[in-house]
Formats: structure tokens, sequence, C-alpha cells
């Protein structure tokens, strides 16, 4: 299975001059769990995307790669 990425967390984060840190210290998670969706080895439950987008003042969309192209 090709890897894919499926959000744009880690540069949003770039983008509003935020860190890893900060944002697992916002969510209460691990700082090896938001770096693991940074990386997109892994990825955020629904609420997480939710409060990430919030925290960060962005459109929830501005945190997910759109795959409309197959």
């Amino acid at each position: 299975m090709a890897n894919k990425d499926l959000n744009r967390i880690k540069l949003v984060l770039v983008e509003k001059k935020k860190t890893g840190k900060w944002l697992a210290e916002q969510l209460g998670k691990d700082q090896t769990t938001i770096s693991k969706w940074c990386t997109n080895s892994n990825q955020p439950d629904i609420e997480s995307i939710m409060r990430t987008a919030k925290l960060l003042a962005v459109d929830i969309n501005d945190l997910l790669i759109s795959n409309n192209v197959e």
C-alpha cells in the first residue's frame, strides 16, 4: 500500500509559527502522537482534527489534503 499524505498539520503549524510541542500541550496529547500526525505515519481522529483547526484558527479543510485526482 502506498504511503499517502492525508493531512497538512505540519505545514499549517509552520505557517502559524507553532510547534508540535505547543500543539501537544494544547490538545493534551503526547509529542510522539503529534509527530506521527505531522509525518503522516498516523492520523488524528476527527475530534482532534476539529480541535486542531480551532486552535490554529484555520478551516478544517486547510488541514486536509484533497484526493480529488486519482
